[in-house]
């Protein structure tokens, strides 16, 4: 399976078990559960307040999971050569993720 399927199917599997799934405008109707931003109206309007904050507090919220990411794949190298299916790859990235916090708490 190309990486993209993969990917999908993690987020349908993570939304299924009830977790909030946040994803990006391209995950747009991957299914019910996978919560994305709103798209800005294709006539030029803009977009009503409420669903402006659904994209800010989506956004925000998204941005923690992108900075975590992207401190484990700059610290471990490792994770960006992996192929396993993404939902197989927990327990690695937790483990990455015990020692890069020790590593940043000063208790190494």
């Amino acid at each position: 399976a190309a990486y993209g399927e993969g990917a999908i199917g993690a987020l349908c599997a993570t939304a299924t078990k009830g977790l909030p799934t946040l994803a990006d405008k391209a995950y747009q109707g991957a299914g019910i559960g996978i919560r994305t931003p709103f798209k800005n109206p294709a006539d030029g309007n803009i977009l009503d307040v409420d669903n402006r904050c659904h994209n800010m507090l989506l956004t925000r919220l998204r941005c923690l999971g992108e900075r975590g990411a992207a401190i484990l794949t700059t610290r471990w190298k490792t994770l960006n050569k992996i192929t396993l299916c993404p939902r197989r790859i927990g327990a690695i990235t937790k483990a990455a993720l015990v020692l890069t916090q020790f590593e940043h708490d000063g208790r190494y």
